[in-house]
């Protein structure tokens, strides 16, 4: 199983970082810390470039508000260093679940556990 593992990275850019993310991060990289789903934070020695490396497939919506404030240069401290406060209001981060049987289904659509039942409608004609 270890060596379909390493195929599939060396060819898919989905299931984590490629190799030429790898080389890179390797000869620049500098790891900043890493996150509860275990993606791992990296910025360059100037601090000019900062990147994620997920772990497993990548997903953008992976990635915590607090660390994508800080990919985005809106916080300058990374999360380990100094925590965002949250409210008690604040819900924790949910991946996008678009596509999948997790999705949001509204009342009336086909996917809803319990659909709607269908309404006849009475189509507009002009006068």
């Amino acid at each position: 199983m270890g060596i379909l593992n390493s195929l599939l990275k060396a060819v898919t850019w989905w299931n984590g970082a490629t190799l030429n993310t790898m080389l890179w991060t390797r000869r620049n990289g500098q790891k900043v810390g890493e996150d509860e789903q275990g993606n791992v934070f990296y910025q360059t020695a100037d601090g000019k470039r900062r990147w994620v490396i997920f772990n497993g497939e990548a997903e953008a919506s992976r990635v915590s508000p607090d660390w994508h404030g800080w990919l985005h240069y809106t916080f300058d401290e990374h999360p380990g260093d100094k925590p965002l406060t949250h409210k008690a209001w604040e819900q924790p981060h949910q991946e996008n679940l678009t596509g999948t049987a997790l999705a949001y289904a509204p009342a009336g659509s086909i996917r809803h556990a319990t659909p709607a039942p269908r309404q006849d409608y009475e189509a507009w004609s002009p006068e």
